[in-house]
């Protein structure tokens, strides 16, 4: 089968660092779909992996953590899908990803494909909703059925992939009011047209921001970029009793003692958790993905595709890399087809 594929883990503009190769078509085993794959996203964590270090992979690996596509085969344990099937999932970090003709995935963490989108559009949702809505709704433990409606939320990274589905998720489901940050006026375009209250920058000071806007706490934080770069401010603008959470790492521990006197909590969230170490509740993802296409097929929610970068090839793959590493995307880039 055609898949890309690296070994070894060099900068994005090298030709080598992202190849077109052949492997072996895998077979489905207990949980396992074998999904013939339609379309592919690209997210951060594809750049974080493949980014220089070193290291040789023989065979090669393969990248890739968002799909959508059509069940194959079935393993012996399956019992939520059938051959035929049209799905969309974000994988499992410690598989081999979906950049590949034909994928296993553990069909508990899979959802059906929302009908009224296309397999690209599909593709472009699975690793950022199950993010954002685990942050939000498990993590944080905002009410998505509306009864805490009308707090505040400031997310910020508002126009990424995950920002994109957390503004509607957060303005749509939960109610609250919603302070979404950008850096220009296109990305904030953007997050206005997604449900975003108001318009924050980031590169500025935004606890001052804030307080021109009225809020001088939010009630719940989301930090989608930077969690050292906006630590202090994050503990500085929670609300007392609010809720911080972050899906970026840091280079160092954080300061946990800036919100004590709030009585303020921290969290984590990292979509991976279930299906890294098979917890008792992996079908979550299945129901969490299930709803997702049931609220985008009823208009509640929008896809969060805004570039289509071509066919599923290494050389489009290359610049997808590029595109993210330069920081400055909207919404999600996909890829659809294979030559």
């Amino acid at each position: 089968m055609k898949a890309i594929g690296l070994t070894r883990y060099l900068p994005i503009d090298d030709e080598a660092s992202l190849a077109d190769i052949e492997l072996p078509k895998p077979v489905a085993e207990g949980h396992d779909l074998l999904v013939a794959v339609k379309a592919i996203s690209v997210n951060p964590v594809d750049t974080k992996i493949r980014a220089p270090k070193d290291g040789v992979e023989d065979p090669p690996k393969v990248l890739g953590w968002d799909a959508a596509g059509v069940v194959e085969a079935v393993g012996p344990d399956v019992t939520l899908f059938a051959p035929g099937d049209e799905v969309y999932y974000a994988g499992s970090i410690l598989r081999p990803g979906t950049n590949s003709e034909f994928h296993l995935v553990d069909g508990r963490i899979v959802g059906r494909k929302p009908k009224s989108l296309d397999y690209a559009a599909a593709a472009a949702l699975p690793l950022t909703t199950i993010t954002a809505w685990e942050a939000l709704f498990s993590r944080m433990g905002v009410a998505r059925d509306g009864a805490h409606r009308g707090r505040s939320i400031l997310i910020i990274g508002g126009a990424g992939g995950v920002g994109s589905i957390a503004i509607q998720l957060a303005k749509k489901l939960a109610g609250l009011e919603v302070f979404a940050t950008a850096s220009r006026p296109e990305s904030g375009a953007w997050c206005r047209e997604l449900g975003a209250d108001h318009i924050v920058n980031h590169r500025e000071d935004m606890a001052a921001q804030l307080k021109e806007l009225g809020r001088e706490h939010v009630d719940y934080v989301l930090c989608l970029n930077s969690t050292d770069s906006h630590w202090s401010t994050m503990a500085e603008v929670v609300a007392p009793q609010g809720h911080v959470c972050s899906i970026v790492e840091t280079s160092a521990p954080v300061d946990l003692r800036l919100l004590m006197a709030k009585s303020a909590s921290f969290s984590w969230e990292l979509m991976f958790t279930r299906s890294m170490f098979g917890t008792s509740d992996i079908q979550e993802q299945h129901n969490l993905l299930t709803e997702v296409a049931r609220l985008v097929d009823d208009g509640t929610l929008r896809g969060t595709s805004d570039k289509a970068a071509g066919v599923i090839s290494a050389a489009n793959l290359r610049e997808a890399h590029a595109q993210l590493e330069g920081g400055r995307t909207i919404g999600k880039i996909v890829l659809e087809g294979w030559d």
